[in-house]
């Protein structure tokens, strides 16, 4: 993670909670990264903003009643790598029996 970092000043409330810091992305894993963590039933909240559209970055927020927030957002990105390996293997698996359906009808 070397495009991340912590809101200056957060260091100083309970490691429960953090804002993170992700440069150059945007909505696209905010918004699926917010889904994920949001559904664990330990998070008190999760959220994330674009401050500005001209900035390439992404503050991203959780809260935990327990666990490390650092751990939660660890642990979030590993699931939804697993999401993204899903997709692509569902993905993958349909492309390829489309391309056998159709070349089993080229060949009829």
């Amino acid at each position: 993670m070397g495009r991340l970092a912590e809101v200056a000043g957060d260091s100083t409330t309970d490691e429960r909670s953090r804002t993170f810091v992700f440069q150059d992305e945007g909505h696209t894993l905010g918004n699926i990264l917010r889904s994920i963590i949001s559904q664990y039933p330990d998070v008190e909240f999760c959220g994330y903003t674009v401050p500005h559209p001209a900035e390439s970055k992404m503050h991203f927020r959780i809260q935990s009643k327990s666990e490390k927030a650092v751990d939660v957002l660890r642990r979030g990105l590993q699931d939804l790598e697993k999401v993204c390996d899903h997709t692509m293997e569902t993905f993958d698996s349909a492309l390829n029996e489309y391309r056998k359906r159709k070349e089993s009808m080229d060949t009829n």
